[in-house]
């Protein structure tokens, strides 16, 4: 399926095709999650515009949260300035405290926080957390479950800048180590320390056939 039709039918039948291209398919847009605010190391800003940059020259269209501030912002005004794709997905009532991203071409503004999920999830062909908050943890946990519950099959990622997921790895191990989480649901979420090598490993995913729950002789 070409690159143009898959757009069409992600926009036509959302609820129908929440799934991604096959392994070796194009990947058309890719959701971030990261922080509204820019973080205490210049380190991460670099990233955001780092992969903005990335996904434009790949022809990767980005989606986001629409706001103009932090690592947002930066993502979002990088992938634009090299002439990328960029869709920002904003509720009104962070409109209304004058965050969002006024100089986008496309900016979706929806009544909730939960329509604004439902809208970037349906725009993309996976998802990848930068260094972000709560929110941002939020975010890629709701699509990590989904694709461990087998409702969409599309790569989730964190892009460890400069450590800062180093923490949360360590703990995802130990949630497996305690039999909470299968490996194989583990090595779903991809990590990767740049932009180049986390693209290569999205468009390389293949989603794993595996049941959530555990049994009592996997414990």
């Amino acid at each position: 399926m070409s690159p143009a039709a898959l757009r069409f039918l992600v926009l036509k039948f959302p609820r129908f095709v929440f799934l991604a291209p096959s392994k070796g398919e194009a990947i058309v847009r890719l959701c971030v999650f990261c922080g509204s605010s820019a973080g205490r190391s210049p380190a991460y800003v670099e990233a955001a515009v780092g992969f903005g940059e990335a996904l434009a020259a790949a022809k990767i269209g980005l989606v986001y949260g629409g706001a103009s501030v932090g690592l947002m912002g930066a993502v979002a005004d990088a992938a634009q300035a090299r002439g990328g794709e960029v869709i920002g997905v904003i509720p009104q009532s962070l409109v209304d405290l004058e965050v969002a991203h006024a100089g986008l071409g496309d900016l979706r503004i929806v009544g909730s926080m939960h329509e604004r999920k439902a809208l970037m999830a349906d725009l993309s062909d996976g998802f990848i957390a930068l260094p972000g908050g709560i929110g941002t943890l939020e975010e890629l946990f709701e699509v990590w479950t989904w694709a461990q519950l087998g409702h969409h099959g599309k790569p989730c990622g964190l892009l460890n800048v400069g450590g800062f997921y180093d923490g949360l790895s360590a703990f995802l191990d130990h949630v497996v180590a305690e039999a909470f989480l299968k490996p194989v649901h583990r090595r779903m979420l991809i990590v990767e320390h740049n932009a180049a090598a986390m693209l290569a490993a999205v468009l390389a995913y293949s989603p794993p056939a595996a049941t959530k729950w555990i049994g009592r002789k996997e414990t």
